[in-house]
Protein backbone atom coordinates (compact mmCIF):
# COMPACT_ATOMS: atom_id res chain seq x y z
CA UNK A 1 0.00 0.00 0.00
CA UNK A 2 1.40 3.37 -1.02
CA UNK A 3 1.16 6.35 1.30
CA UNK A 4 -2.24 8.00 1.00
CA UNK A 5 -2.47 11.73 0.26
CA UNK A 6 -3.59 14.20 2.90
CA UNK A 7 -7.34 14.65 3.05
CA UNK A 8 -10.17 15.98 5.19
CA UNK A 9 -13.21 13.80 5.82
CA UNK A 10 -16.45 15.17 7.25
CA UNK A 11 -19.14 13.37 9.18
CA UNK A 12 -21.04 13.17 12.44
CA UNK A 13 -19.65 11.65 15.61
CA UNK A 14 -21.97 8.80 16.76
CA UNK A 15 -21.19 9.61 20.39
CA UNK A 16 -22.31 13.24 20.26
CA UNK A 17 -24.26 13.65 17.03
CA UNK A 18 -22.07 16.68 16.32
CA UNK A 19 -20.12 17.37 13.17
CA UNK A 20 -16.45 16.42 13.05
CA UNK A 21 -13.63 16.78 10.54
CA UNK A 22 -10.87 14.18 10.40
CA UNK A 23 -7.62 15.10 8.70
CA UNK A 24 -5.35 12.28 7.57
CA UNK A 25 -1.75 12.43 6.43
CA UNK A 26 0.70 9.69 5.57
CA UNK A 27 -1.87 7.03 6.35
CA UNK A 28 -2.51 8.14 9.94
CA UNK A 29 -4.95 10.47 11.67
CA UNK A 30 -3.48 13.95 11.93
CA UNK A 31 -6.40 15.68 13.67
CA UNK A 32 -9.97 15.17 14.84
CA UNK A 33 -11.86 18.43 15.28
CA UNK A 34 -15.37 19.66 15.96
CA UNK A 35 -16.71 21.16 12.78
CA UNK A 36 -20.16 22.52 11.90
CA UNK A 37 -21.27 21.31 8.49
CA UNK A 38 -24.28 19.89 6.67
CA UNK A 39 -22.87 16.38 6.15
CA UNK A 40 -25.38 13.75 7.32
CA UNK A 41 -23.19 10.64 7.30
CA UNK A 42 -21.94 9.11 10.50
CA UNK A 43 -18.15 8.83 10.72
CA UNK A 44 -16.08 6.69 13.06
CA UNK A 45 -13.14 4.33 13.23
CA UNK A 46 -13.37 1.29 10.99
CA UNK A 47 -15.12 -1.70 12.52
CA UNK A 48 -13.09 -4.41 14.27
CA UNK A 49 -14.40 -7.98 14.01
CA UNK A 50 -12.66 -10.71 16.02
CA UNK A 51 -14.60 -13.60 14.49
CA UNK A 52 -15.04 -13.98 10.73
CA UNK A 53 -15.34 -17.44 9.16
CA UNK A 54 -16.17 -16.05 5.72
CA UNK A 55 -18.45 -13.61 3.92
CA UNK A 56 -19.91 -12.89 0.47
CA UNK A 57 -19.15 -16.40 -0.76
CA UNK A 58 -15.54 -16.41 0.43
CA UNK A 59 -14.94 -19.31 2.83
CA UNK A 60 -11.96 -19.64 5.19
CA UNK A 61 -13.06 -23.15 6.19
CA UNK A 62 -13.91 -24.75 2.88
CA UNK A 63 -12.17 -27.84 1.53
CA UNK A 64 -9.62 -25.63 -0.21
CA UNK A 65 -8.35 -22.14 0.58
CA UNK A 66 -6.08 -19.95 -1.46
CA UNK A 67 -4.57 -16.49 -1.24
CA UNK A 68 -7.08 -15.08 -3.72
CA UNK A 69 -9.97 -16.10 -1.46
CA UNK A 70 -8.42 -14.41 1.56
CA UNK A 71 -7.87 -11.21 -0.38
CA UNK A 72 -11.37 -11.29 -1.85
CA UNK A 73 -12.78 -11.73 1.66
CA UNK A 74 -10.85 -8.65 2.78
CA UNK A 75 -12.38 -6.66 -0.06
CA UNK A 76 -15.89 -7.80 0.82
CA UNK A 77 -15.40 -6.90 4.48
CA UNK A 78 -14.16 -3.43 3.58
CA UNK A 79 -17.38 -2.81 1.68
CA UNK A 80 -19.22 -3.75 4.89
CA UNK A 81 -17.21 -1.26 6.97
CA UNK A 82 -14.74 -3.69 8.59
CA UNK A 83 -11.11 -2.53 8.47
CA UNK A 84 -9.63 -4.94 11.03
CA UNK A 85 -10.53 -8.58 11.58
CA UNK A 86 -9.36 -11.97 12.77
CA UNK A 87 -9.81 -14.67 10.11
CA UNK A 88 -11.33 -17.58 12.03
CA UNK A 89 -10.35 -21.19 11.38
CA UNK A 90 -12.60 -23.76 13.02
CA UNK A 91 -12.39 -27.39 14.13
CA UNK A 92 -10.87 -29.63 11.45
CA UNK A 93 -8.13 -32.25 11.05
CA UNK A 94 -4.77 -30.78 11.98
CA UNK A 95 -3.49 -30.94 8.41
CA UNK A 96 -6.38 -28.79 7.22
CA UNK A 97 -5.91 -26.24 10.01
CA UNK A 98 -2.20 -26.01 9.20
CA UNK A 99 -2.94 -25.53 5.50
CA UNK A 100 -5.39 -22.70 6.21
CA UNK A 101 -2.96 -20.96 8.56
CA UNK A 102 -0.21 -21.12 5.93
CA UNK A 103 -2.48 -19.61 3.28
CA UNK A 104 -3.52 -16.72 5.52
CA UNK A 105 0.12 -16.10 6.40
CA UNK A 106 1.03 -16.08 2.71
CA UNK A 107 -1.83 -13.72 1.87
CA UNK A 108 -0.50 -11.24 4.43
CA UNK A 109 3.01 -11.58 3.02
CA UNK A 110 1.89 -11.01 -0.57
CA UNK A 111 -0.63 -8.21 -0.11
CA UNK A 112 -0.13 -5.11 2.02
CA UNK A 113 -3.87 -4.44 2.21
CA UNK A 114 -4.47 -7.91 3.66
CA UNK A 115 -1.66 -7.45 6.17
CA UNK A 116 -3.16 -4.09 7.18
CA UNK A 117 -6.54 -5.68 7.92
CA UNK A 118 -5.55 -9.02 9.43
CA UNK A 119 -4.58 -8.35 13.04
CA UNK A 120 -4.03 -12.06 13.68
CA UNK A 121 -5.82 -15.38 13.34
CA UNK A 122 -8.55 -16.81 15.57
CA UNK A 123 -8.54 -20.61 15.86
CA UNK A 124 -11.97 -21.66 17.17
CA UNK A 125 -11.57 -25.26 18.31
CA UNK A 126 -10.81 -28.09 17.89
CA UNK A 127 -10.56 -28.33 21.68
CA UNK A 128 -14.27 -27.81 22.36
CA UNK A 129 -17.07 -29.81 23.97
CA UNK A 130 -17.76 -32.96 21.92
CA UNK A 131 -21.47 -33.31 22.68
CA UNK A 132 -24.34 -32.06 20.54
CA UNK A 133 -25.38 -28.53 21.44
CA UNK A 134 -22.18 -27.00 22.79
CA UNK A 135 -20.27 -28.32 19.78
CA UNK A 136 -22.48 -26.29 17.43
CA UNK A 137 -21.75 -26.94 13.75
CA UNK A 138 -18.19 -28.07 14.39
CA UNK A 139 -17.54 -31.64 13.11
CA UNK A 140 -17.61 -34.14 15.98
CA UNK A 141 -14.98 -36.40 14.43
CA UNK A 142 -12.34 -33.67 14.66
CA UNK A 143 -12.91 -32.57 18.27
CA UNK A 144 -9.87 -33.42 20.40
CA UNK A 145 -8.16 -32.48 23.69
CA UNK A 146 -5.83 -29.48 23.92
CA UNK A 147 -2.26 -30.19 22.85
CA UNK A 148 0.59 -27.75 23.41
CA UNK A 149 2.59 -29.51 20.70
CA UNK A 150 -0.25 -29.03 18.21
CA UNK A 151 -0.60 -25.36 19.08
CA UNK A 152 3.14 -24.87 18.52
CA UNK A 153 2.77 -26.43 15.08
CA UNK A 154 -0.11 -24.03 14.34
CA UNK A 155 1.96 -21.05 15.32
CA UNK A 156 4.90 -22.17 13.23
CA UNK A 157 2.65 -22.61 10.19
CA UNK A 158 1.05 -19.20 10.81
CA UNK A 159 4.34 -17.39 11.31
CA UNK A 160 3.18 -16.24 14.73
CA UNK A 161 -0.16 -14.90 13.48
CA UNK A 162 -2.35 -17.00 15.79
CA UNK A 163 -3.54 -14.41 18.32
CA UNK A 164 -6.74 -15.95 19.73
CA UNK A 165 -7.79 -19.53 20.46
CA UNK A 166 -11.26 -20.61 21.60
CA UNK A 167 -11.53 -23.78 23.67
CA UNK A 168 -13.78 -25.48 26.19
CA UNK A 169 -12.15 -25.55 29.63
CA UNK A 170 -13.70 -28.92 30.56
CA UNK A 171 -10.62 -30.80 29.32
CA UNK A 172 -8.15 -31.80 32.10
CA UNK A 173 -5.34 -30.38 29.95
CA UNK A 174 -6.97 -26.95 29.70
CA UNK A 175 -5.23 -24.98 32.50
CA UNK A 176 -1.72 -25.96 31.39
CA UNK A 177 -2.64 -25.31 27.76
CA UNK A 178 -4.05 -21.86 28.60
CA UNK A 179 -0.91 -20.94 30.55
CA UNK A 180 1.28 -21.95 27.60
CA UNK A 181 -0.70 -19.87 25.14
CA UNK A 182 -0.87 -16.80 27.37
CA UNK A 183 2.86 -17.02 28.01
CA UNK A 184 3.29 -17.09 24.23
CA UNK A 185 1.29 -13.87 23.89
CA UNK A 186 -1.89 -15.53 22.63
CA UNK A 187 -5.35 -14.74 24.02
CA UNK A 188 -7.62 -17.58 25.11
CA UNK A 189 -11.41 -17.45 24.92
CA UNK A 190 -13.90 -19.88 26.46
CA UNK A 191 -16.60 -21.17 24.15
CA UNK A 192 -18.53 -24.15 22.80
CA UNK A 193 -18.56 -25.52 26.31
CA UNK A 194 -20.65 -27.08 29.04
CA UNK A 195 -17.87 -26.72 31.61
CA UNK A 196 -18.73 -26.27 35.26
CA UNK A 197 -17.85 -23.24 37.35
CA UNK A 198 -14.67 -24.80 38.78
CA UNK A 199 -13.35 -25.64 35.32
CA UNK A 200 -14.15 -22.15 34.07
CA UNK A 201 -12.45 -20.57 37.09
CA UNK A 202 -9.35 -22.71 36.57
CA UNK A 203 -9.06 -21.56 32.96
CA UNK A 204 -9.51 -17.91 33.93
CA UNK A 205 -6.96 -18.29 36.72
CA UNK A 206 -4.59 -19.64 34.06
CA UNK A 207 -5.13 -16.53 31.92
CA UNK A 208 -8.24 -16.94 29.74
CA UNK A 209 -9.63 -13.47 29.11
CA UNK A 210 -12.61 -13.76 26.72
CA UNK A 211 -15.88 -15.63 26.18
CA UNK A 212 -16.70 -16.62 22.59
CA UNK A 213 -20.24 -15.74 21.38
CA UNK A 214 -21.56 -16.13 24.93
CA UNK A 215 -25.10 -17.48 25.00
CA UNK A 216 -24.55 -19.55 21.86
CA UNK A 217 -22.72 -22.82 21.32
CA UNK A 218 -24.74 -24.27 24.20
CA UNK A 219 -27.26 -26.92 25.11
CA UNK A 220 -30.82 -25.83 24.32
CA UNK A 221 -31.83 -26.67 27.91
CA UNK A 222 -29.66 -25.65 30.87
CA UNK A 223 -29.77 -26.19 34.62
CA UNK A 224 -31.18 -22.95 36.00
CA UNK A 225 -28.52 -22.73 38.73
CA UNK A 226 -25.49 -24.65 37.52
CA UNK A 227 -24.46 -23.91 33.94
CA UNK A 228 -21.59 -22.36 32.01
CA UNK A 229 -23.25 -18.94 31.55
CA UNK A 230 -23.44 -17.62 35.12
CA UNK A 231 -19.74 -18.01 36.03
CA UNK A 232 -18.65 -16.34 32.79
CA UNK A 233 -21.10 -13.47 33.22
CA UNK A 234 -20.03 -13.02 36.84
CA UNK A 235 -16.26 -13.09 36.32
CA UNK A 236 -15.01 -9.56 35.66
CA UNK A 237 -11.77 -10.95 34.26
CA UNK A 238 -13.65 -12.14 31.17
CA UNK A 239 -14.74 -9.89 28.33
CA UNK A 240 -17.76 -11.34 26.55
CA UNK A 241 -18.14 -11.48 22.79
CA UNK A 242 -21.77 -11.48 21.59
CA UNK A 243 -23.44 -11.97 18.22
CA UNK A 244 -25.95 -9.12 18.00
CA UNK A 245 -27.68 -10.01 14.74
CA UNK A 246 -31.20 -10.25 16.18
CA UNK A 247 -31.22 -14.02 15.70
CA UNK A 248 -28.56 -15.60 17.92
CA UNK A 249 -29.79 -13.89 21.10
CA UNK A 250 -33.17 -12.39 21.93
CA UNK A 251 -33.20 -8.68 22.81
CA UNK A 252 -33.90 -9.55 26.45
CA UNK A 253 -30.98 -12.00 26.61
CA UNK A 254 -28.61 -9.51 25.06
CA UNK A 255 -29.78 -6.66 27.28
CA UNK A 256 -29.34 -8.67 30.48
CA UNK A 257 -25.94 -10.01 29.44
CA UNK A 258 -24.74 -6.53 28.48
CA UNK A 259 -25.84 -5.24 31.87
CA UNK A 260 -24.00 -8.07 33.60
CA UNK A 261 -20.70 -7.51 31.78
CA UNK A 262 -20.88 -3.73 31.34
CA UNK A 263 -19.74 -1.75 28.29
CA UNK A 264 -16.03 -2.11 29.11
CA UNK A 265 -16.20 -5.93 29.15
CA UNK A 266 -18.45 -6.41 26.13
CA UNK A 267 -17.73 -6.54 22.42
CA UNK A 268 -19.70 -7.55 19.35
CA UNK A 269 -18.60 -9.99 16.65
CA UNK A 270 -20.33 -11.00 13.44
CA UNK A 271 -19.22 -14.68 13.32
CA UNK A 272 -20.27 -14.60 9.67
CA UNK A 273 -19.92 -17.65 7.46
CA UNK A 274 -19.34 -17.68 3.71
CA UNK A 275 -23.06 -17.38 2.93
CA UNK A 276 -23.24 -14.03 4.71
CA UNK A 277 -24.24 -11.23 2.39
CA UNK A 278 -25.50 -13.56 -0.35
CA UNK A 279 -29.06 -13.57 -1.75
CA UNK A 280 -31.75 -15.44 0.17
CA UNK A 281 -32.20 -19.05 -0.89
CA UNK A 282 -31.22 -22.64 -0.24
CA UNK A 283 -27.57 -23.63 -0.27
CA UNK A 284 -25.36 -26.68 0.26
CA UNK A 285 -22.37 -26.11 2.55
CA UNK A 286 -19.30 -28.20 3.34
CA UNK A 287 -19.84 -27.89 7.10
CA UNK A 288 -23.55 -27.45 7.81
CA UNK A 289 -24.96 -29.41 4.86
CA UNK A 290 -28.25 -28.12 3.45
CA UNK A 291 -29.18 -24.68 4.76
CA UNK A 292 -31.61 -21.90 3.96
CA UNK A 293 -30.68 -18.22 4.08
CA UNK A 294 -33.68 -15.99 4.69
CA UNK A 295 -34.05 -12.40 3.58
CA UNK A 296 -33.70 -11.20 7.19
CA UNK A 297 -30.30 -12.87 7.56
CA UNK A 298 -31.49 -15.91 9.51
CA UNK A 299 -29.37 -18.84 8.29
CA UNK A 300 -31.30 -22.02 9.12
CA UNK A 301 -30.53 -25.71 8.89
CA UNK A 302 -32.80 -26.98 6.13
CA UNK A 303 -34.41 -29.76 8.19
CA UNK A 304 -38.05 -28.99 7.49
CA UNK A 305 -38.51 -26.93 10.66
CA UNK A 306 -36.31 -23.93 9.88
CA UNK A 307 -35.87 -23.34 13.59
CA UNK A 308 -32.17 -24.07 14.06
CA UNK A 309 -29.38 -21.68 13.19
CA UNK A 310 -26.62 -22.88 10.88
CA UNK A 311 -24.37 -19.86 11.39
CA UNK A 312 -24.38 -16.07 11.19
CA UNK A 313 -24.98 -14.24 7.93
CA UNK A 314 -25.23 -10.52 8.74
CA UNK A 315 -22.24 -8.13 8.66
CA UNK A 316 -21.03 -6.53 11.86
CA UNK A 317 -22.65 -3.16 11.10
CA UNK A 318 -26.08 -4.87 11.18
CA UNK A 319 -25.69 -4.98 14.97
CA UNK A 320 -26.30 -1.21 15.15
CA UNK A 321 -30.12 -1.36 14.84
CA UNK A 322 -30.25 -4.35 17.21
CA UNK A 323 -28.18 -2.64 19.89
CA UNK A 324 -29.91 0.74 19.56
CA UNK A 325 -33.53 -0.14 18.81
CA UNK A 326 -33.93 -3.50 20.54
CA UNK A 327 -31.46 -3.25 23.43
CA UNK A 328 -31.62 0.50 24.01
CA UNK A 329 -27.95 1.47 23.84
CA UNK A 330 -26.93 4.98 22.81
CA UNK A 331 -25.50 4.99 19.29
CA UNK A 332 -21.99 5.96 20.40
CA UNK A 333 -21.88 3.15 22.95
CA UNK A 334 -23.04 0.64 20.35
CA UNK A 335 -20.29 1.71 17.95
CA UNK A 336 -17.67 1.45 20.71
CA UNK A 337 -18.54 -2.23 21.12
CA UNK A 338 -17.50 -2.75 17.47
CA UNK A 339 -14.48 -0.46 17.40
CA UNK A 340 -12.75 0.64 20.57
CA UNK A 341 -13.45 -2.38 22.80
CA UNK A 342 -12.48 -5.14 20.34
CA UNK A 343 -9.61 -2.92 19.23
CA UNK A 344 -8.04 -3.24 22.67
CA UNK A 345 -7.44 -6.92 21.98
CA UNK A 346 -5.63 -6.30 18.68
CA UNK A 347 -3.10 -3.65 19.52
CA UNK A 348 -5.28 -0.63 20.18
CA UNK A 349 -7.13 -0.36 16.89
CA UNK A 350 -10.61 1.10 16.42
CA UNK A 351 -9.78 4.54 17.80
CA UNK A 352 -10.19 8.03 16.38
CA UNK A 353 -6.92 9.19 17.89
CA UNK A 354 -4.15 11.31 16.45
CA UNK A 355 -1.32 9.09 15.29
CA UNK A 356 -3.48 5.98 14.82
CA UNK A 357 -3.95 4.43 11.37
CA UNK A 358 -6.56 6.31 9.35
CA UNK A 359 -8.93 3.34 9.16
CA UNK A 360 -12.37 4.95 8.91
CA UNK A 361 -15.94 4.18 7.90
CA UNK A 362 -18.69 6.61 6.91
CA UNK A 363 -22.24 5.31 6.90
CA UNK A 364 -25.89 6.26 6.72
CA UNK A 365 -28.67 5.10 9.02
CA UNK A 366 -32.04 6.75 9.51
CA UNK A 367 -32.74 4.95 12.78
CA UNK A 368 -35.10 2.41 11.28
CA UNK A 369 -33.32 0.48 8.51
CA UNK A 370 -32.39 -3.10 9.36
CA UNK A 371 -28.85 -2.68 8.03
CA UNK A 372 -27.05 0.68 7.84
CA UNK A 373 -25.57 1.63 4.46
CA UNK A 374 -21.82 2.01 4.23
CA UNK A 375 -20.97 5.20 2.32
CA UNK A 376 -17.17 5.19 2.40
CA UNK A 377 -14.25 3.26 3.84
CA UNK A 378 -10.62 4.31 4.25
CA UNK A 379 -7.75 1.93 5.02
CA UNK A 380 -4.55 3.63 6.05
CA UNK A 381 -5.98 6.90 4.73
CA UNK A 382 -6.67 5.50 1.26
CA UNK A 383 -10.28 5.28 0.17
CA UNK A 384 -11.02 1.63 -0.60
CA UNK A 385 -14.82 1.48 -0.72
Amino acid sequence: MSAAPSQRILGRDPSTGKGIAITTEGGVIKSVERHDHDEKQWLNAGLVDLQVNGYAGHDLNGPTLDVATVRALCGALLKAGVTTFLPTVITAPEARILAALKVIREACAQHADVAAMVAGIHVEGPHIAPEDGPRGAHPAADVRPPSVAEFDRWQQAAGGLVKLVTLSPHWPESPAYVRHLVKSGVMVSLGHTSADSAQIAAAVDAGASLSTHLGNGSHAMLNRRHNHLWPQLADDRLTAMFIADGHHLTPAQLKVMLRAKGPDRTLIVSDTVALGGLPAGKYETSIGGKVELRADGFLAIDDGTGNYLAGAALPLIAAVPVLVNQVGLPLGEAIALMTEVPGRFVGGRGLLTVGKPADLVAWHWDGSADVPKVAGVWLGGARVA
